[in-house]
């Protein structure tokens, strides 16, 4: 496993910018490749190495984190990494416990159901105290990558953490948490509210511990219609970006591209690409020439593999 390394400065010198040059709109050799889920179960070595630990647990230790995210860089020749983690601790920062039930998936032992729900979750939220073994996760992976890629930390969104937290896992439909929109709208702005502010904090802070590069992931945007899309996404999608950067800039550190992939959200590429955003990411169920034709020129795209044709043999993939 890696070693740890206490200071975050003094990073290794970056040899392959390729990922950061195209996220910037720069003309690159080639396209630049990595994968979302890059550290997962399609590897013996993560088998073996998570076969001993709880999955919070080890989203909780820095060297396993580290060891994780590596491990795929070892087999395949990626232009970027991503740190090992989870978009559930954001929940967990603010109280609410979350655990890995095999076969399931991640479950909420208590999530919200009523109005009165909300008091409970802490208001205020200490994110280096609550997420500080994140930070250090990236700061020991930055050091222990070398400067042989870029490496990428992230966030759910807040729409895509409030439905977890209100279904209390995984769902097809995430019915009890779009009803909330319809039943509580003050209150689930108050809670979106409240996980922006977190989210904001929480990226800043990745950046502070090494993350050359930010993705925000509204994975259940496809369960909103693009009015509710507008009114309970967007102005938190748009929010976190800017705030980010104005953060950024206020304690004078990089300023990193930022990625938003909002899954099935197609009806949104438009608004998403003037969302404060260097990267719009695709899902697989659009052609990348209608992309183009809605977002302009301005951001780079990002995506558009099917999962799936990892499966293929190497000829028909070309």
């Amino acid at each position: 496993l890696c070693s740890f390394i206490h200071s975050p400065k003094g990073f290794p010198k970056l040899k392959n910018d390729t990922f950061l040059r195209a996220a910037r709109g720069e003309e690159t050799e080639h396209t630049p490749v990595w994968c979302m889920r890059q550290a997962g179960r399609y590897l013996p070595e993560f088998r073996e190495t998570r076969a001993a630990q709880d999955f919070f647990a080890a989203c909780r230790s820095p060297k396993l984190c580290c060891e994780l995210t590596l491990q795929p860089l070892r087999r395949f020749p990626l232009d970027a990494a991503i740190i090992f983690s989870d978009i559930l601790v954001v929940p967990q920062a603010l109280g609410m416990e979350v655990v890995m039930v095999p076969g399931k998936g991640p479950t909420f032992t208590e999530p919200i159901k009523e109005v009165e729900d909300l008091l409970k979750l802490r208001q205020k939220v200490d994110v280096a105290a609550e997420l500080g073994y994140v930070f250090q996760a990236i700061t020991l992976t930055r050091h222990s990558l070398e400067g042989k890629v870029p490496l990428i930390g992230f966030s759910g969104a807040p729409w895509t953490l409030m439905s977890y937290m209100i279904e209390g896992g995984g769902s097809t439909t995430m019915a009890k948490a779009k009803s909330w929109l319809y039943r509580h709208p003050e209150a689930s702005h108050r809670l979106l509210r409240l996980l922006a502010d977190v989210v904001t904090d929480y990226l800043v802070g990745q950046v502070a511990a090494g993350a050359q590069a930010l993705q925000v992931f509204e994975s259940h945007a496809g369960h909103l219609g693009p009015e509710q899309f507008e009114d309970f996404a967007l102005p938190y999608i748009r929010d976190i970006a800017q705030a980010v950067k104005s953060k950024l800039k206020e304690e004078a550190l990089p300023l990193v591209p930022m990625i938003i992939f909002a899954k099935d959200a197609h009806y949104a590429l438009r608004d998403l690409a003037h969302a404060g955003y260097e990267v719009v990411g695709l899902d697989w169920t659009i052609r990348p020439q209608e992309a183009r034709a809605q977002t302009g020129k301005d951001v780079t795209l990002q995506g558009n593999l099917d999962p799936c044709a990892l499966y293929a043999p190497k000829v028909s993939c070309g």
